[in-house]
């Protein structure tokens, strides 16, 4: 056989296995009913959340124009009309005190909190396998350093440092962008110890040393051979990240320091509920019960992609999807 078709068929292996790879993940994650139902949630929302716009468009509200006749002064801003100010103009109703269109300022603050915890959970993954990556192709030296900072990086409390970068901050800095990267930097350290980990396992195999024998260099060693194998557990983590800074953006918001008004999101609107819930319930139940879909979703998602990725998890799945055919039909041949 020529030296052309050894090559050719070589490269057709190679390039078949991922797509095989990729067809079994595939496979396996549309097998978990509720994995799948999670995806579409979450479809949703990100579709809810690029089309803001067109949404309040489509309603003929503006999320930012106020409209003080539609709040009852007498009763201190609560809005008029029943379920706080529903009607045919308003589809959720309107802000207490303000008049603001809810339903224009929830569909923009699911753009702005999924923007904000999306961002942060991007260069929380960047840095982390930057820096696991060079933790665990560098010398004894230089992962001890970088382990050391990891190490610090953890024991920094998250919530209390983004509380005091983002008091000292000025308000003229955009706020989704600052949180963004307050919380994507002081978050990395995670990821890290799960590339150093996992880094630190594969190095020792016999096609890395076959690329260090060929004169490749740490970096071209990461991009080539252990980027391919490190995509499942990172893409795993960030799943189960998500929407971890998802409520992370919320909290910050809640507490006063996060999103400000005009801004909408959905934790800067829990915030404003504290007050307003009893005279118009919406303005607390819509964007608490969004944040609580939103974060279940995307929970259940990352646990679905974990088990379509996870090799134990794959086995065990098999098995049962093996034993409980007989099962069944053992128990009709009994009746």
């Amino acid at each position: 056989m020529s030296e052309a078709l050894l090559a050719r068929e070589a490269g057709a292996a190679q390039t078949a296995a991922p797509a095989s790879g990729a067809r079994q993940f595939w496979r396996r994650l549309r097998a978990q009913r509720a994995a799948v139902a999670a995806a579409v949630v979450v479809g949703l929302l990100v579709a809810v959340a690029l089309a803001a716009p067109l949404l309040a468009a489509l309603e003929g509200q503006d999320p930012h124009s106020f409209h003080p006749q539609l709040v009852d002064s007498a009763a201190g801003g609560a809005p008029l009309g029943p379920f706080g100010g529903i009607s045919a103009d308003h589809w959720l109703g309107v802000e207490p005190q303000t008049g603001r269109d809810l339903f224009a300022r929830v569909v923009h603050g699911a753009r702005v909190s999924l923007g904000v915890a999306l961002a942060a959970t991007v260069l929380q993954v960047f840095l982390g396998v930057l820096v696991g990556l060079a933790a665990g192709l560098g010398s004894r030296t230089v992962d001890q350093v970088l382990s050391r900072i990891t190490e610090v990086n953890v024991a920094m409390p998250l919530m209390v440092i983004s509380l005091a970068l983002l008091a000292v901050v000025p308000a003229e800095f955009p706020r989704p962008v600052l949180i963004a990267l307050v919380v994507g930097v002081l978050g990395w350290a995670g990821t890290s110890k799960l590339v150093r980990a996992q880094t630190l396992m594969l190095k020792s195999l016999d096609y890395v040393a076959a690329a260090r024998l060929s004169g490749w260099g740490n970096w071209r060693i990461a991009r080539r051979e252990l980027l391919p194998s490190l995509a499942a557990p990172v893409l795993t983590y960030t799943a189960l990240l998500l929407p971890q800074n998802i409520v992370v953006e919320a909290a910050l918001s809640f507490l006063g320091i996060g999103i400000k008004p005009p801004t909408p999101s959905w934790g800067q609107m829990l915030t404003d509920a504290d007050v307003w819930y009893q005279a118009a319930p919406s303005y607390l139940l819509i964007p608490a019960a969004l944040l609580f879909v939103t974060v279940l979703a995307l929970t259940v998602l990352g646990e679905g992609v974990r088990t379509a990725l996870d090799p134990r998890a794959r086995s065990r799945l098999g098995t049962s999807a093996r034993t409980r055919g007989p099962f069944r039909r053992r128990k009709g041949a009994a009746r």
